[in-house]
């Protein structure tokens, strides 16, 4: 099979998904720049990848996907390598769960209205970070309580909920708030060490 290409930015969150992935698997693959930000609009050509300008994108043999968790259980399932969903319904329903929460209560919170809120605009919008902050330390509750016993989310297992939810909290942790609020959940917080130890997460960090 041929090399995978992957489409994006090397600061995106969703990019890093797959890219840990990628690197989990061992599979050696291409990243494409990307910049949906730039001041002249997305690039044409690359809407017959993403029809709604968004990355990541990828695309295998031929083969095209979006949406991140789409291609991360893609690349799981057609590449050898560790598994990383539990074969188990249960399990991996909640895992699936897991992702979904945080596709849909944890990315807006803690990356944009907290991370890059403090981070990029002067001045920040002070009530804009406390209500992320609000939705963070809910997402966290829920991490905890949904956490089983072990070194991962769902234990023994490193799972694709471990590597979706590694970018989201790594962004979150560039500013005070992120931090002081993590250090509140310790279970998380040693999670959080661990899949940061990792040589994967430390291939996939965006270069200065």
């Amino acid at each position: 099979m041929g090399k995978p290409i992957v489409y994006g930015a090397d600061f995106s969150v969703y990019v890093r998904i797959v890219r840990l992935a990628l690197e989990e698997k061992g599979i050696d693959y291409e990243l494409v720049p990307v910049d949906v930000f730039a001041s002249e609009g997305i690039p044409a050509w690359y809407l017959e990848h993403h029809p709604f300008g968004r990355i990541p994108a990828f695309e295998h043999d031929g083969f095209r996907l979006f949406e991140a968790s789409a291609i991360a259980s893609y690349v799981d399932e057609a590449f050898d390598g560790p598994a990383l969903q539990p074969t188990d319904a249960r399990a991996r329903a909640t895992m699936n769960q897991i992702i979904g929460m945080l596709d849909a209560y944890a990315y807006r919170a803690m990356v944009w209205d907290v991370a890059v809120e403090r981070l990029e605009n002067t001045p920040p919008d002070e009530a804009l970070i406390a209500s992320g902050l609000r939705q963070a330390d809910t997402v966290l509750s829920v991490l905890t309580a949904l956490k089983s016993e072990g070194p991962w989310l769902l234990g023994s297992q490193l799972t694709l909920a471990d590597l979706h939810a590694a970018p989201v909290i790594g962004y979150f942790l560039k500013v005070a708030e992120g931090r002081e609020l993590l250090a509140t959940f310790p279970e998380i917080r040693d999670w959080w060490a661990r899949i940061a130890g990792r040589a994967s997460f430390a291939r996939t960090e965006k270069a200065d």
